[in-house]
């Protein structure tokens, strides 16, 4: 059977189904022939009845039946579309972790195999090992988040959050995107509550020591517009005194331009802006580990043999009596898919470098 099953090219660029109501139907199913997942949830898909948007008011949804509070006409036309958000294209070229299992198990594991017997359960957990790997050097798993950052200066780290590439706020006039440093000179450390004879202060409860939201190094640096001043006028010597930086000669790049800086606080899970940030848009372009939810459990298909021969080397590596030769075979097989999978996710294109090595030899005009 091809992989393709049922699904339609209706179904796929369309999308939705219609149906045709008869007398004082309520009901209406859902089926996959006109969507390649069936909604999970309202929200993901539109109501309409003879062209007009009906309210979400009206009708309940539990997959695949579509339940309306009272009996619809007969002969009115019923549109169910999913929205923009829902909509889900390109999804021939990814693999469920659920279906590299599966395969791994029919092709590697049973009788007169390379693994005699091995439990699901640990191949799933070398899948979902092998994933998070994959993911941080290997599979394209960049994400972003966008929030406009309010006047406390401190945007909450995402919830799949692994570690960052790069964060840039937004012009507000043109759209681009300008780079923010991290300032290396920064911190928000745990700040204890002291009497006036600097002794600690405790709870009384607890015994735990008192500690301020706010630490004295954030305050001071969430206070003191460093990018303004780094750059303006003419750098006078109270102005660098002030920022404890040296002249321009060895100027670091985080205070040398006027896009402003931020510190990355991973104990508490923020990251705190400077003032000049305070309104404005900015983007967090970040990895995950392709772990943070079912519909993120997916490889490309470029990745599917390193995936097989990573779960190889994995389980003949921790089970007892495997020869070591065997064990290094595998081992030498996941690194030459790895390297193989790499290449292929490169998406290197002749035409492309073609292009850059000719915009490097052009003749400047005056």
């Amino acid at each position: 059977m091809g992989l393709l099953g049922t699904t339609t090219e209706q179904s796929y660029y369309g999308q939705s189904q219609s149906f045709t109501a008869t007398a004082s139907q309520t009901r209406f199913v859902l089926t996959t022939s006109f969507f390649p997942t069936l909604p999970t949830f309202e929200t993901q898909f539109d109501v309409f009845a003879d062209g007009v948007q009906v309210s979400s008011s009206l009708y309940s949804y539990s997959s695949p039946n579509l339940d309306f509070s009272s009996g619809r006409a007969v002969g009115e036309v019923i549109l169910v579309k999913e929205n923009e958000s829902a909509e889900s294209y390109g999804n021939y070229q990814r693999v469920t972790i659920d279906d590299i299992i599966t395969n791994f198990m029919v092709a590697y594991v049973g009788s007169e195999k390379i693994i005699n017997r091995v439990r699901r359960a640990d191949v799933a957990f070398h899948a979902q090992r092998a994933l998070q790997e994959f993911s941080y050097d290997t599979l394209e798993s960049k994400k972003s988040f966008e929030i406009e950052i309010p006047p406390t200066l401190i945007m909450p780290l995402p919830q799949d959050y692994v570690n960052y590439i790069k964060l840039s706020f937004v012009e507000s006039d043109t759209g681009i995107k300008r780079t923010l440093y991290p300032s290396r000179s920064v911190s928000n450390p745990r700040a204890i509550l002291q009497d006036s004879d600097y002794n600690f202060l405790f709870d009384g409860t607890t015994g735990d020591l008192l500690e301020s939201n706010d630490s004295e190094s954030w305050s001071r640096f969430k206070n003191n517009s460093q990018a303004d001043s780094s750059v303006t006028s003419e750098n006078t010597l109270d102005e660098r005194s002030k920022l404890l930086v040296g002249g321009r000669y060895g100027l670091t790049p985080e205070s040398a331009q006027i896009n402003g800086s931020y510190y990355i606080d991973q104990l508490r899970g923020n990251i705190h802006f400077s003032s000049v940030i305070s309104g404005k848009t900015v983007i967090l372009d970040y990895i995950s580990d392709g772990l943070a939810t079912d519909g993120e459990m997916v490889v490309h298909k470029f990745i599917e043999e390193a995936m097989y021969k990573y779960l190889a080397h994995a389980i003949l590596a921790t089970k007892a009596n495997i020869p070591e030769y065997i064990v290094n075979r595998f081992k030498k097989e996941k690194f030459a898919a790895t390297r193989t999978a790499k290449l292929r996710l490169s998406n290197l294109k002749s035409e492309e470098i073609a292009q850059v090595m000719r915009n490097k030899s052009k003749v400047i005009k005056h």
